[in-house]
């Protein structure tokens, strides 16, 4: 028989209300990216807290970090899984990767009580606190999770048939990935050592120790390795969040709107999300809705490349430079 999880969120009646109230664009956030869906909501409700001149409380803030860096683990793996499928090496790959990837949703799952369309980034905060055990629940899941990567470097980084199909194959330039407007694993796999995360720190970033993963010949390989250390760097991210994390405190600013209306004024915010460079054009004209969202998507920009990385490639390759560029088609087309 399958599991039932049941799991009971306590609110308060601030919180209730908020929850009723400020989650309509967040929703659609969710179904941009499918498979980062806590980087898109943290983008959007960063742009209009910049618009509302609202600053998070310093906890929220730190879950936020959590989510979005396990998040952009979850999304590596389930890149992991699908590529070494589309290569054709190891079956046992996809299955070790979505093992991993499990946990992750089910500590997702524990917190928002869902399990993709999270829901639970707010303008101002988070919707409500995390899950009873949730710093020592998530201390155990990096643990399980570093030996999965382990697991997949084992499997993959020196298998002579990986190897053979993956480096050398779909090769693009930095000038060219440049020009073609790449971001994320896709442009620091080709040497470019841009991540927002360092250049334009938002939120905490600043205050965390981590490396940004570059390659060097820009090929499906370097693809591949850049998004392997990434996971072990976003895991760092997360340790250093849960060591300064306060233990209590609010999630929510004391005094927010019932109503939040946002004077006339416009901004672009942008972060780095598992794929790239994710950003929101937001105009407010006074109302309770925005009058214009625009959203820059990376999967879009790093499909353009396709051509590029394909013309002079064996037919049977084309697939796996597909896989390589990792892209969520809801996310290409908004």
């Amino acid at each position: 028989m399958r599991r039932q999880h049941t799991f009971v969120v306590q609110l308060t009646e601030q919180q209730t209300r908020i929850v009723g109230e400020r989650r309509q664009g967040i929703g659609i956030q969710d179904r941009t990216d499918y498979l980062g869906n806590f980087n898109c909501e943290q983008c959007y409700v960063m742009a209009a807290e910049r618009l509302a001149g609202i600053t998070p409380p310093e906890r929220a803030e730190y879950i936020r970090t959590i989510c979005v860096e396990l998040n952009r683990v979850a999304s590596h793996l389930m890149f992991m899984g699908a590529f070494g499928t589309d290569v054709g090496v190891f079956g046992t790959l996809f299955t070790y990767s979505f093992r991993d990837r499990e946990d992750i949703q089910r500590f997702f799952e524990e917190l928002t009580g869902e399990r993709i369309m999270y829901n639970y980034f707010r303008v101002g905060g988070v919707a409500w606190e995390p899950q009873a055990g949730f710093v020592p629940k998530c201390r155990a899941l990096i643990k399980r999770l570093r030996q999965g990567i382990a697991d997949i470097d084992g499997m993959l980084t020196e298998n002579e048939v990986f190897v053979a199909r993956t480096r050398n194959v779909g090769v693009i330039s930095q000038d060219k990935a440049i020009e073609y407007g790449l971001t994320g694993p896709m442009l620091r796999a080709t040497g470019v050592k841009f991540d927002l995360r360092k250049d334009e720190p938002y939120s905490l970033y600043d205050r965390f120790d981590f490396d940004i993963p570059v390659g060097t010949n820009g090929d499906c390989f370097d693809r591949y390795m850049v998004r392997l250390e990434e996971m072990r760097q976003s895991l760092r991210i997360v340790e250093q969040a849960l060591d300064q994390m306060p233990s209590s405190g609010p999630l929510m600013p004391e005094k927010m709107p019932r109503m939040l209306r946002i004077p006339p004024s416009e901004c672009y915010m942008r972060t780095e999300n598992p794929r790239g460079e994710y950003g929101i054009y937001l105009v407010s004209k006074g109302g309770n809705k925005p009058y214009r969202l625009k959203m820059r998507s990376p999967s879009f920009s790093n499909l353009m490349a396709l051509r590029e990385m394909t013309i002079g490639e064996y037919v049977a390759d084309a697939v796996i430079i597909l896989g390589s560029t990792d892209i969520v088609l809801c996310e290409v087309d908004r």
